[in-house]
């Protein structure tokens, strides 16, 4: 059957390509994503990818680093999983013929916030994302095994029985709406940082997939931990981009208006974790009644700054900022979403069939926190298990009628509809569920999300209709996740409830048609 497939695949960032490329071994591959292959999140890396390959490291010290970022919340056993198969996957990319960056013949590693030692490999200077996807994509061109469909949104899983059996999706290209079945499916669509009014995600990391496995029964786990990133270019609108923290490990200094490094004061460093980090700039921020503090490189050698640091030279210059000489203008933004899709160690859900791997999956790895560089890693190490389990587990479906096509359509007279309810709840999660949280506003945020949906009739098989609800969902989520955990921990910070407790070492799950669960791990 044409339309029957081996892996079905969602998501062409790199844990969905690196997992198609391994799950080409074994069969017959469909590659779907909304967008195209070079939108994604992994595609805008710039930090790296945290391996212990040089020569002071070793797996036990990034495990501990793991550890202290995640604040008491990792899954150790998935963290040492990370940390051990992370070498081989690495050394794995060397051996086909990655190039990282390297200096006198030797791998350069750069230091990034919470590591003890340099071990972030980087590419192209700050473009290490880029240049991992386009080497995996070499691969994935030419090869026979796997089909890839772009502009291609999947907007329902076809569960029966507790079983993912494939796919409805919409070709935007064609306008037609079709089914794919597949022995196993597996969610790579990224987070849901793009749902802030200011984010370093492309607009397209909204959450599809996480919704996806929501309304077909999949556990979702850990919504209230979203990362922010200390250091984004501050631009004056919503327009931003990332500064890598990679530029601090090189010798950056943060400074306020008055040019004082306030970290300092606060005996706190600039290589901090990036939960401390972006909490001192709030602070600071909201004490100076300020937009933006400032990133100095003046003190550094120009020539090695713009060549590590190129894209981001280029980038600030579009704005009249030379970075080798100018203050940089920085500000918090949403970056990365720890929770998603509750999965084990080998990327399942609890819905047979289904995996999810990457930033859509929530395998404990982070903890309250993610340590800087270990996103690019997860995707490899995860995406490699998914498969191999899948290929042991997920044998040949039984025979079933294939469903028919769910009617999907696109209607544009509700697009000005969807806009402008995504900018409304941009703001109530931005200045609601941002850095620092109180039940006051967290409930305020949500009679509000609750007013908007009850205003507009949600249509679940429209486009926009589907994108309202799920957008409404996921702010639903994180909203009553941050109010359920009464305590600071992580990158969830309550101004009412400033401590960590001990009694929170949990996770907090949401599960259709359920009230949300705080569940021991």
């Amino acid at each position: 059957m044409k339309n029957k497939y081996d892996f079905i695949i969602v998501g062409a960032g790199l844990a969905g390509l690196y997992s198609a490329l391994k799950a080409s071994e074994h069969g017959r591959v469909a590659l779907l994503t909304k967008t195209t292959i070079e939108i994604s999140n992994s595609y805008l890396a710039q930090g790296g990818i945290a391996a212990a390959l040089s020569e002071d490291d070793s797996p036990e010290l990034h495990f501990e680093d793991t550890l202290k970022a995640g604040a008491g919340l990792c899954n150790e056993t998935a963290v040492e999983i990370l940390v051990n198969e992370g070498i081989d996957r690495v050394k794995e990319l060397i051996s086909a013929g990655m190039k990282f960056d390297s200096e006198n013949g030797k791998i350069s590693f750069g230091l990034e916030g919470g590591h003890s030692r340099k071990r972030v490999l980087h590419a192209g200077g700050d473009a290490t994302g880029k240049e991992v996807v386009n080497f995996i994509l070499n691969f994935i061109y030419d090869n026979n095994n796997i089909t890839i469909l772009e502009n291609t949104l999947v907007y329902k899983l076809h569960v029966v029985d507790g079983e993912c059996l494939g796919v409805f999706a919409y070709n935007h290209s064609d306008k037609k709406s079709f089914y794919l079945s597949g022995k196993s499916v597996i969610l790579a669509t990224g987070g849901y940082s793009a749902i802030y009014s200011f984010s370093t995600n492309p607009h397209t990391s909204t959450g599809e997939g996480i919704n996806l496995a929501y309304e077909a029964g999949a556990e979702i786990e850990s919504m209230e931990f979203i990362q922010f990133h200390p250091t984004s270019f501050y631009t004056g609108s919503d327009e931003t981009f990332l500064i890598s923290e990679a530029v601090r490990g090189e010798g950056a200094y943060i400074v306020n208006h008055e040019g004082i490094r306030f970290l300092q004061d606060l005996d706190k460093s600039e290589l901090a974790t990036r939960d401390i980090v972006s909490e001192a700039i709030y602070e600071e921020l909201k004490r100076t009644k300020k937009k933006s503090v400032f990133l100095l490189m003046n003190h550094l050698d120009a020539g090695k700054i713009k060549k590590r640091f190129s894209h981001i030279y280029n980038e600030a210059l579009k704005y009249g900022v030379d970075i080798t000489k100018d203050p940089v203008p920085i500000a918090p933004a949403a970056h990365y979403t720890i929770g998603g899709i509750k999965t084990d160690v080998n990327g399942r859900t609890n819905i047979n069939r289904l995996y999810a791997v990457g930033e859509t999956a929530s395998t404990g790895v982070h903890g309250a926190n993610r340590l800087a560089s270990n996103s690019l890693l997860e995707c490899l190490v995860f995406g490699k298990r998914a498969v191999d389990f899948a290929v042991q587990n997920d044998k040949e479906l039984k025979d079933s009628a294939e469903p028919g096509t769910i009617d999907f359509e696109i209607d544009e007279n509700n697009s000005e509809i969807f806009i402008d309810i995504k900018n409304k709840t941009a703001d109530l999660l931005w200045n609601n569920a941002g850095i620092v949280r109180s039940r006051a506003v967290l409930n305020s945020a949500l009679k509000e999300i609750s007013k908007i949906g009850n205003e507009y009739d949600k249509t679940p098989d429209e486009y926009y209709g589907s994108r309202i609800a799920g957008l409404l969902n996921l702010a639903s989520m994180i909203l009553n996740a941050a109010l359920l955990r009464e305590e600071s921990r992580g990158c969830h910070k309550r101004s009412d409830f400033p401590d960590p407790d001990g009694k929170f070492k949990v996770t907090i799950i949401h599960k259709k048609g359920s009230e949300p669960e705080l569940r021991k791990f």
